[in-house]
């Protein structure tokens, strides 16, 4: 059998259809007023500042609106800090996107808990994580979401499976593997460090790439009929994962570019309309 595809830019458009009428309805309960996500860039990194783009335009499409808020490269903490603290405070804003990773000078795990868990919906919060992996209400960071979102449109179960996670950030790697958790997989974390991480990553059921270099997990590692998802993307257009060699074997992939990241979009999308529809004093339950 041909390996099923996990195109996240069709599941994106689609979710980003339902989102738009989300939006109007939530506009017209509101007297017009749409829900904000605010866009934090501190610095000049080109890859960064993309990014940051294609979240506001998505935010466009759907009818949301954005407010970008800019820094200098040479930014301390305590201005990072005082611009979260106002966007916390300002009531047009529903939702905060601080752009990482952040200048090395810039104490980001700080910055990133001062941001409101009410306001929190790329999940970036120690408090966020924990609800999240306590199985509490909460935003969970917006790359992991996306990916279970795309296994659940396509049927994939993780049920019984192991999951073998190569990455360990607090926002992709450790929060992808308390969602597989969480939906009854056996996850193993791995990392750049792990010994043997080639005869581990040959025992998954499904191999998550988060780890930030480039093709570092080599096609050869990857058993056949795995379910293959590569949450990197790097110059060239290839992510973590040998793609090249390993997709054809197996049960199903994520294409690298066109699959986890506009699921990763459409999750943070998702989230701000959950955000605003939760503020909204007398608003109907949130839409699905």
């Amino acid at each position: 059998m041909r390996p099923v595809v996990l195109d996240g830019r069709s599941l994106a458009r689609q979710i980003e259809q339902k989102l738009e009428l989300r939006v109007r309805r939530f506009a017209n309960h509101c007297g017009g007023h749409v829900p904000t996500l605010a866009t934090m860039l501190v610095g000049d990194d080109p890859a960064s500042t993309v990014y940051i783009r294609m979240k506001r335009n998505a935010c466009r499409r759907i009818g949301m609106e954005s407010a970008l808020v800019t820094l200098p490269r040479t930014a301390t903490t305590e201005e990072v800090l005082a611009a979260v603290i106002r966007l916390n405070q300002d009531p047009e804003i529903t939702g905060i996107l601080l752009q990482h990773p952040m200048p090395a000078q810039i104490n980001e795990r700080m910055c990133f808990d001062a941001i409101s868990p009410q306001k929190d919906v790329d999940g970036v919060t120690c408090s966020g994580f924990g609800r999240m992996s306590m199985g509490l209400s909460a935003y969970g960071s917006a790359t992991p979401v996306g990916v279970m979102r795309l296994l659940e449109h396509h049927r994939i179960s993780v049920e019984g499976k192991h999951a073998v996670v190569i990455g360990r950030s607090p926002i992709l790697g450790k929060p992808m593997a308390m969602m597989l958790l969480a939906a009854n997989s056996t996850v193993t974390i791995c990392h750049s460090r792990t010994g043997n991480l080639a005869q581990i990553v040959r025992t998954a059921d499904i191999v998550v790439g988060a780890i930030g270099k480039p093709e570092f997990i080599r096609g050869g590692w990857i058993k056949d009929d795995a379910v293959i998802i590569d949450a990197g993307y790097h110059p060239g257009g290839i992510g973590d994962i040998e793609l090249s060699e390993a997709a054809v074997r197996s049960a199903a992939y994520t294409p690298v570019p066109g699959g986890v990241g506009p699921m990763t979009i459409a999750a943070l999308l998702a989230n701000t309309v959950d955000a605003a529809e939760r503020a909204a004093v007398g608003y109907p339950s949130p839409l699905t």
